[in-house]
């Protein structure tokens, strides 16, 4: 039988190094170390901010491993895409988030971004969903606290196949 992956749709917090070193599968799949992972959550300071209105905002963030490019999509009111799988209401909802989210995010301040893994032009990035921006001068450190233990006790923990557990199953 074979296991469900419990990263799965979950916002797995990592480092710039780790994300940046993701291997990719297929368009919206990657993995670190054999794990397949498709969300993920950073946090650091944002460094480049790029916007071009009611298109996108492309800005990266630096935690200090690393500079992650994150890309926040402003176009949802022309979505032809959100128009025929969501309400009306629904796109306004996600337009509007996104319109504040952009509004906040500005070079030097830390932010916590969490998003849909992918890649542009050969480079990994993440496609925000959520933008918070922290004010607590310990959240960077640990984020990173974060980082390492989530990637010691359970990111490198690999899945054991079964031809694996059952030659080690005790008679």
């Amino acid at each position: 039988m074979e296991k469900k992956n419990p990263l799965h749709n979950t916002h797995v917090k990592l480092l710039a190094f780790d994300l940046l070193s993701l291997t990719q599968h297929s368009s919206h799949t990657f993995s670190r170390r054999s794990i397949p992972l498709s969300r993920a959550e950073t946090l650091g300071t944002v460094t480049l901010r790029d916007h071009k209105p009611n298109t996108f905002l492309r800005f990266a963030i630096d935690d200090g491993t690393g500079c992650i490019p994150c890309i926040l999509w402003l176009n949802h009111l022309n979505s032809p895409y959100l128009a025929r799988r969501r309400s009306p209401q629904d796109v306004r909802l996600i337009a509007d988030l996104a319109a504040r989210a952009a509004a906040v995010i500005k070079v030097g301040v830390v932010a916590r971004v969490r998003g849909r893994i992918s890649r542009y032009r050969s480079s990994v990035q993440i496609t925000v969903s959520d933008v918070m921006i922290e004010r607590d001068p310990n959240a960077e450190m640990l984020h990173w606290i974060e980082c390492v233990n989530l990637a010691r006790n359970c990111y490198n923990v690999l899945p054991h196949s079964s031809a694996a557990s059952s030659s080690t199953e005790v008679k």
